[in-house]
């Protein structure tokens, strides 16, 4: 008895030679591209049975036999296609180039817009031990009185310390936005130590790639985080910059930990910023090697410059830093980088689903291999294990040091 027909037979073997025909329509479509430039289309021709059938003689015998014999019901047609594509792919042993189905091809959108619903708050762990809160411009946070530098001691009444991991406190601060809905926070005052309670509520919070301020007890120093590299990101740093400019600062902190990368023209204008020419980073792929130039008219090209980085520092952020190491324009602080130097870009499919290729390697303006090996930085720190920000206080001093000298 046969579970499908044979018209779903062929159905699957025009979608198999259409999986085959993916990576060979479109992987030259582009010259470069790294991690997400932008999604694009792809959408090759469908074969045609007799082509499927003279291509895919196996794959098609094996189909025929399941029909006739498989005591079961099948998986779905999308199903058998989806597994299809990534048989295919996983004999290129390369873990970077996959294929991801139409609802999680979706939420890569979403996380480069980055909104989600919370009181838009940043939480710094400092070095002292304290959860230090830094609200976001206009965010429900900001409007309700919590100012920068503010120690939080407890969320709904639930006291919360150091050794709270970061992505559980970051949950206990985000939820539902409806009436009525937020969260208790119990603080204690930056500017006079009183201890206060005050309600948040929740709202659609647009997460900024870059926040920026002055470092509270050493004003004359400027930190600047950057925690994804979007569409948005060149245009945050420059208004952060300029603003910090306008603070008279004299040295800057740039903090690239946790930074998972992003897009590679928007890593290459922010690394423009600080380097005011020359090669920021070398690109190889299949058609050769071409060089990406620093932009001109960054407005940080001269001031002494620290970097922060660790495990969790990849991709388009290790660019950044790896130009701003090479090119001697600034200190690196931290723990080895990931190791992430290919490149790839990222295709949506015809039904909404997408497929990243590696298409290329990046390497440093000094011709340094990353990929798997990671970026070594000037001063080798050790995670505190209580989780104070070490690396922090260690990023001060130097650049303290920097300005004395």
């Amino acid at each position: 008895m046969q579970v499908h027909s044979r018209s779903t037979g062929r159905q699957l073997r025009s979608s198999l030679f259409l999986g085959a025909l993916i990576g060979i329509c479109i992987g030259g479509a582009f010259a470069s591209g790294f991690l997400v430039r932008g999604l694009v289309d792809a959408r090759p021709a469908i074969a045609s049975d007799s082509a499927a059938n003279s291509d895919y003689l196996l794959l098609n015998e094996v189909q025929s036999l399941l029909d006739q014999y498989f005591l079961h019901d099948q998986p779905t047609f999308a199903e058998r296609q989806y597994a299809a594509i990534r048989g295919m792919l996983n004999t290129l042993n390369d873990h970077y180039t996959f294929f991801v189905d139409p609802p999680v091809a979706q939420s890569e959108s979403d996380v480069l817009a980055g909104t989600y619903g919370g009181v838009g708050v940043q939480v710094q762990r400092s070095e002292d031990g304290k959860l230090l809160l830094f609200p976001f411009k206009e965010s429900p946070a900001a409007l309700a009185g919590i100012e920068d530098g503010d120690e939080l001691i407890a969320i709904n009444h639930l006291h919360v310390d150091i050794t709270l991991q970061a992505d559980v406190l970051d949950q206990k601060l985000r939820g539902e936005v409806k009436d009525g809905n937020g969260v208790t926070l119990t603080i204690v005052r930056a500017f006079n130590g009183e201890e206060v309670e005050q309600f948040v509520p929740y709202a659609v919070i647009s997460v900024p790639s870059v926040v920026s301020r002055t470092i509270e007890y050493s004003p004359v120093i400027g930190y600047i985080q950057i925690s994804l590299f979007t569409s948005r990101t060149p245009a945050e740093l420059r208004d952060a910059l300029n603003e910090l400019k306008v603070q008279n600062v004299a040295g800057i902190i740039l903090d690239l930990r946790n930074n998972s990368g992003g897009l590679l023209r928007e890593s290459v204008n922010v690394a423009s910023e600080f380097l005011n020419d020359g090669v920021i980073v070398y690109e190889s792929s299949k058609d050769g090697e071409d060089s990406l130039n620093a932009e001109p008219g960054g407005v940080a090209t001269q001031i002494p410059l620290v970097v922060i980085v660790n495990k969790g520092t990849a991709s388009a952020a290790e660019l950044v830093a790896g130009a701003i190491h090479d090119r001697g324009r600034g200190l690196l602080i931290g723990q080895t980088t990931y190791g992430k130097g290919s490149v790839q870009q990222i295709f949506r499919l015809s039904d909404g689903s997408s497929l990243h290729i590696t298409a290329a390697e990046w390497l440093t303006p000094q011709h340094l291999h990353l990929d798997g090996v990671g970026l070594k930085p000037d001063v080798e720190m050790i995670p505190d294990v209580n989780g104070r920000d070490v690396e922090m206080g260690e990023a001060i001093r130097r650049l303290k040091s920097m300005l004395a000298s």
